[in-house]
């Protein structure tokens, strides 16, 4: 395939035909795009004018007939370990039988559009990779080849550690070509700076989604049930200022997209919680650009691979088709080493708000209640944050009091 246009479906922000267009400039061409949440409705429209944005798949009857790629970053709501682990049949994530009900009325009308999916890896051990198991038969029923792998976004350059399954289906050229004739290998620790790390204050109690000179996933969600950001250690920092917290625009650089991406009108006072809500569900779009430079330049040979028996979870990586499937053992997580930009590049540790007494006090608190966070010094430097905020709060307090009694005796 030398040119691609697009139909994005649950495109939320925009983040795979973003990644198509910055790579691929004019030859690729998004011809329709569809969401149903209204403030990522108005980030398509604000950086998308031209195109056509439907509002519900669920109502949706044909693609165009120009499209010859379909994009969906279906809900990972019912398949995430911060979701609700509904499965494949849950309420947000089955909405992806409509993408296949579209692609089946295409098939009758003699032209199949290549598939490319993006979801979490969770989905291929949750119920025993049920959910991985629908998504293969539906596009082995169209008669797709197909190939899929977990990559780790940190792979483009960006310092998030995001592992997202990238799956890939087409008749016109080999998936597995595509996804799986190019590998870095692990990132070496060289790679990584050890002036910060990055974490969940929202966790705590079974994780803390730890990371090297690296953000942990952002996510739209929480396990105290909200979008917030993740904190960043910085042990260098002065004191009160040893735990930062990224700002929304800090998040979309995180994710690929140009700072201010999400700022559009319309989003109204809880902008701010929307914002990070959209950043976190989003594509990581050097992820999707890779996918683009790899779809113009397929390899031939493909790597040799060993049957999968479908006993176990999912492999991290496989390819097949007409019910059979081979998988990679060894292949890795980054498919290429592009340049590292460090944790410190997008986040000014000198100005980032400080994580807040109340979120500190409550992380510790969970933190407390278990053997997590062991990194050497980390702990320490919680209570060290707490007991300076404290103190700073009661001087606050304090000097307000002394302003209160002196206004009144004036």
């Amino acid at each position: 395939m030398s040119e691609f246009r697009i139909a994005g479906l649950f495109a939320g922000i925009g983040g795979i035909e973003q990644g198509f267009h910055r790579a691929l400039g004019n030859r690729a061409r998004t011809d329709i795009l569809c969401e149903w949440w209204e403030p990522a409705k108005r980030v398509l429209e604000t950086r998308f004018p031209e195109i056509d944005v439907h509002p519900d798949i669920r109502e949706m009857q044909d693609l165009p007939d120009s499209v010859n790629l379909v994009c969906a970053g279906f809900p990972c709501t019912d398949l995430s370990q911060a979701g609700r682990t509904a499965g494949i049949a849950g309420k947000n994530s089955g909405l992806v039988r409509h993408v296949f009900e579209l692609l089946s009325r295409r098939k009758r009308a003699g032209a199949l559009p290549t598939l490319l999916i993006e979801n979490v890896p969770n989905m291929l051990v949750l119920n025993k990779g049920h959910a991985m198991r629908y998504l293969i038969d539906e596009i082995e029923a169209l008669g797709y080849r197909w190939a899929y792998r977990v990559v780790d976004s940190r792979f483009t350059g960006v310092p998030q550690r995001r592992r997202r399954v990238l799956l890939l289906a087409s008749i016109d050229l080999d998936p597995a070509g595509v996804l799986l004739t190019e590998d870095g290998g692990p990132r070496p620790d060289e790679d990584f700076h050890g002036d910060a790390y990055g974490f969940y204050w929202t966790e705590g109690h079974t994780g803390v989604g730890w990371a090297i000179d690296a953000v942990p996933t952002l996510k739209g969600g929480s396990a105290i049930g909200i979008p917030s950001p993740p904190s960043v250690w910085v042990p260098g920092n002065v004191v009160g200022r040893k735990f930062v917290v990224p700002r929304i625009e800090d998040a979309e650089a995180l994710q690929g997209f140009e700072r201010g991406w999400t700022d559009v009108q319309g989003l109204g006072r809880r902008a701010h919680g929307l914002r990070w809500k959209m950043v976190g569900n989003a594509v990581t779009v050097g992820v999707s650009s890779w996918v683009a430079q790899r779809m113009i330049e397929p390899e031939s040979e493909v790597p040799a691979g060993e049957p999968w028996n479908g006993q176990r979870s999912w492999p991290t990586c496989a390819w097949g088709a007409n019910g059979r499937i081979w998988t990679v053992p060894g292949l890795s997580e980054f498919p290429r080493h592009a340049p590292y930009r460090h944790l410190r590049d997008e986040v000014d540790f000198g100005s980032a708000p400080s994580l807040s007494l109340k979120a500190t006090a409550g992380f510790s608190k969970r933190l407390s209640k278990g053997n997590l966070g062991q990194h050497p010094g980390f702990r320490e430097d919680v209570a060290e944050h707490i007991e300076t905020l404290r103190a700073l709060d009661a001087a606050m307090s304090g000097r307000e009091d002394q302003l209160t009694l002196a206004y009144a005796w004036s």
